[in-house]
């Protein structure tokens, strides 16, 4: 079964972004260096196709050091990059798709087409089905022989696997300052949550990164007595 660790920083009130065109640095130096670590750690680190457009990121990790244990542990220099998406509208011109070891793509039918035309050169795109779902991409994922999954973003994805019931842990970066603009993505969307506000999660370690809260907590995949069911609230990209 493969372990999924969501990763993601907030502001105090709940933010992982602001309403602007340029991105909002959550995190200082102490904690990009603590994600670095999450993803050497990882097998594979996953983003969904907004964030692609948006961030352009590149999910490589940055240590040299870490680059070399990972090497010398029969690995590959950096984990495998994952995007999702429904439609298929990938930018070939992504920082993403030219940097880095193996790409994989996951889309449903309906986009496997149009993501195949402007990808299929540079990554594996592998349809899900009529109807993608976390559990399907995990398994798919387990046949791959991928241990750990890190989820880095953004809000569509975090919301999709917590909803599903299919995190086992989050690892939450808290800056201290407040955005406070309806219209900045938050952490998640609303959704209907295995548990719903009665299923606590287990605080594992606190740490203090320079101004940074780092927690972290563990979930456990089964419902709680008297949970409601996952909602059928559908997340795309």
């Amino acid at each position: 079964m493969t372990r999924v660790v969501l990763s993601v920083a907030t502001s105090l009130d709940g933010y992982i972004d602001d309403a602007s065109e340029e991105r909002l640095l959550l995190s200082n130096a102490p904690d990009f260096d603590r994600v670095d670590q999450l993803r050497a750690d990882s097998d594979a680190i996953l983003v969904g196709a907004r964030t692609l457009r948006v961030d352009n990121p590149r999910l490589l990790v940055g240590s040299a050091d870490r680059r070399a244990d990972r090497l010398a542990s029969g690995r590959p220099e950096h984990p495998l990059k994952i995007t999702v998406t429904a439609s298929g509208a990938l930018d070939p011109g992504l920082r993403f798709w030219h940097t880095g070891g193996d790409k994989l793509v996951y889309t449903g039918d309906a986009g496997l087409a149009v993501a195949r035309e402007r990808v299929g050169a540079l990554a594996e795109v592998v349809s899900l089905g009529p109807d993608p779902s976390p559990a399907a991409l995990l398994d798919d994922l387990a046949g791959r022989g991928i241990g750990q999954l890190m989820v880095e973003g953004g809000t569509g994805m975090h919301t999709w696997f917590l909803a599903a019931g299919l995190v086992d842990e989050i690892v939450l970066a808290v800056a201290p300052l407040l955005v406070g603009d309806a219209a900045a993505p938050r952490f998640v969307d609303p959704a209907r949550f295995p548990g719903g506000p009665q299923r606590r999660f287990r605080l594992e370690a606190v740490e203090k990164l320079g101004d940074v809260a780092v927690l972290r907590y563990l979930l456990d995949r089964t419902l709680p007595t008297g949970a409601p069911p996952v909602g059928d609230r559908t997340h795309r990209v």
